[in-house]
């Protein structure tokens, strides 16, 4: 399955994405997706599955979460 557009899951996400310092424009969402999904460790597009694991790890520990999210953002640059 699919994602037909990669924010599929980023509205439930702002409050993650300003924690981490992640501004998301047209221009890196494709990227912050990639990211998103190598940390949660579901293959590029598979956004149910992302999805899925990224609810788990943030309910888990979301602090932890952004950080790792905030690190390897900043390595894209």
């Amino acid at each position: 399955m699919r994602c037909v557009d990669v924010t599929c899951y980023f509205r439930h996400l702002q409050r993650i994405f300003e924690k981490a310092g992640i501004e998301v424009t047209e221009a890196n969402k494709r990227e912050i997706d990639r990211v998103i999904h190598e940390i949660v460790g579901v293959k590029y597009k598979d956004c149910p599955s992302t999805w899925k694991e990224l609810k788990k790890r943030v309910a888990l520990d979301e602090e932890s979460f952004v950080l790792e999210l905030r690190e390897k953002w900043s390595k894209h640059f």
